[in-house]
């Protein structure tokens, strides 16, 4: 039989050997983890995060610096107005930023009016590598800026994939294509779609695949059943009212983010349907809110949390490369997305033809 990894016991301090037998790999293997080497496979990766977290093991600092680790520090610059999507953003960072001993360097701005000059602060600051989430990964501005200073960076979920910079996304399009064809199984034929915002590559992915799908099933898409939207909960309570308020209203509502799409559940109980009777309603992200409001919305999870542990580690692999005067050509990672049925969708309503009374 195969001894059983020990856990250390209460009051003592975990070890790199514990961390090593209880993810059943060697302490150099678990050290390799830590520094964010690049050749170890992602399973054994995942089995040694999984026993540090476990026994909330804490590297030794003072140890990592004899061996040449220094601390490095990255920046992330966040615009976003989904404050859900953030919250679980910035807990993939936090947590992946303590495993590779980085100091995070969090500064927020609004597109359009400061990303220039706060991105121009953190370079001028000394930081090693950057992660811009959406929307600023769509930044042209912002992305000449960086690549010009010769800065390792991470773009996540963004649409595009640069040569010059490492990306981690999920295939949007497909995951649009996959919920549409959802909503078509389940009998609806009108349905609207509740775009994102136009500056961000994603938003053309998604409703190119939500377009796709109705194409494929032989309907057309109608210019009124798509409504614009900018990634906010206000810009989808407006979306939603001009689309309810078509005279042949849509029977299903697809909206590019949950906040979007909550923003459409809210503006349909406010006219009196019911979700999903009267109304069904589908997102995208799969972020807090998605659980929080009635009915629970069906979705697409996106593993935002995992996404910017990624960005981190690759960011880490990066920078360690270029300090051990190798060079690494940037990662471009897509992840696994899931469709997740509630209670938001339904097949429509078959009320019978009106009879004439005689």
């Amino acid at each position: 039989m195969k001894p059983r990894s020990r856990a250390p016991q209460r009051g003592s301090v975990a070890t790199i050997a514990d961390v090593a037998r209880h993810a059943g790999v060697s302490p150099m293997t678990v050290s390799r983890v830590i520094n964010g080497a690049e050749n170890v496979r992602a399973e054994t990766r995942d089995k040694v995060n999984a026993a540090i977290a476990a026994l909330s093991y804490k590297p030794n600092q003072a140890a990592q610096r004899l061996a040449g680790s220094e601390q490095l520090r990255i920046g992330v610059l966040y615009s976003n107005p989904s404050a859900a999507y953030l919250s679980e953003f910035l807990v993939g960072l936090l947590e992946q930023s303590s495993l590779s001993h980085a100091q995070l360097v969090v500064e927020k701005c609004e597109v359009g009016a400061s990303e220039e000059e706060h991105a121009r602060e953190l370079l001028e600051n000394g930081i090693d590598g950057i992660i811009l989430p959406p929307p600023l990964c769509d930044s042209k501005k912002l992305l000449q800026l960086v690549t010009g200073s010769g800065t390792p960076a991470v773009l996540v979920a963004s649409g595009r994939s640069l040569e010059r910079v490492a990306t981690v996304s999920i295939d949007d399009e497909r995951a649009a294509y996959e919920m549409t064809r959802h909503v078509l199984a389940l009998g609806h034929q009108r349905v609207g779609f509740i775009g994102g915002h136009p500056n961000q590559t994603a938003s053309a992915k998604r409703l190119k695949g939500y377009r796709a799908a109705m194409t494929e099933a032989g309907l057309p898409v109608a210019d009124e059943l798509v409504a614009p939207g900018l990634f906010s909960y206000r810009s989808g309570l407006d979306a939603a009212e001009v689309l309810l308020a078509l005279p042949e209203r849509p029977s299903a509502i697809f909206a590019a983010n949950d906040d979007m799409a909550a923003a459409a559940v809210a503006v349909a109980h406010r006219q009196g349907l019911d979700v999903p009777g009267d109304l069904t309603v589908v997102g995208f992200d799969d972020t807090a809110i998605a659980t929080t409001i009635w009915p629970e919305l069906t979705t697409i999870r996106q593993p935002i949390a995992e996404m910017s542990r990624t960005a981190v580690e690759l960011l880490v692999r990066q920078i360690r490369s270029r300090r051990q005067g190798a060079s690494e050509a940037p990662s471009h990672v897509v992840l696994d997305y899931t469709l997740v049925r509630r209670q938001s969708d339904a097949a429509p309503r078959v009320r019978p033809p009106l009879r004439s009374v005689k």
